[in-house]
């Protein structure tokens, strides 16, 4: 039931193309998918219950308990959520409901560097979306795929960063660049790169 439950939460909220993965999972690996989602390694749930005991098993702490784990895997792990959830004694939908209603949130995973690009009007007009154009090809993503294949990067683009008088910016894992161009874009991507290795 509780299965159900997550997924007609999911669909409510338009995430139909995550729902039809989870059920074509199950579909081909059974027993071996919980909660929608591949099993997890007991280990995310040993963290888990740590975040949760700092907290307090309440649902006030639902929030912090979430931005603990997305901090810990770059992620909001489903399962992990379903988990939090019934240990803090919060309906599952309710969990699901928070986690979508706040944009900084994701249930996808993201890369080591998560790099969002203004896009707000003092940003725009001062042509911020090329400075996006540059990273996306640059690291062969699109507007459907926004995290490279080896987990490094992540584009994404943000309504405003509140550093009009800098713009264009970016951040980098929230440390903002400003007045960015196409070209200051690849060579803060070269940068990253190199502290990678």
């Amino acid at each position: 039931m509780e299965v159900e439950t997550a997924v007609c939460a999911k669909l409510f909220r338009g995430e139909t193309e995550q729902v039809r993965k989870v059920i074509e999972i199950k579909k081909e690996k059974g027993n071996e998918v919980k909660g929608g989602n591949y099993m997890l390694d007991q280990s995310y749930y040993q963290k888990t219950d740590e975040i949760i005991e700092h907290y307090g098993r309440k649902a006030a702490s639902l929030i912090p308990i979430m931005q603990d784990i997305q901090a810990e895997y770059r992620y909001l792990p489903g399962e992990l959520l379903t988990y939090v959830a019934k240990e803090i004694g919060v309906k599952e939908a309710k969990a699901y409901s928070v986690a979508t209603f706040y944009e900084n949130f994701s249930f996808e995973p993201k890369g080591k560097y998560v790099i969002k690009v203004c896009d707000g009007t003092a940003c725009h007009v001062r042509k911020s979306m090329p400075v996006k154009e540059a990273l996306m090809k640059e690291l062969g993503l699109s507007n459907k795929k926004h995290t490279t294949d080896d987990m490094l990067f992540t584009v994404e683009t943000v309504s405003c960063l509140g550093a009009c008088g800098l713009a264009p910016t970016l951040t980098v894992n929230d440390e903002v660049h400003p007045k960015m161009t196409p070209e200051k874009a690849i060579e803060l991507l070269n940068e990253l790169r190199g502290e990678s290795v």
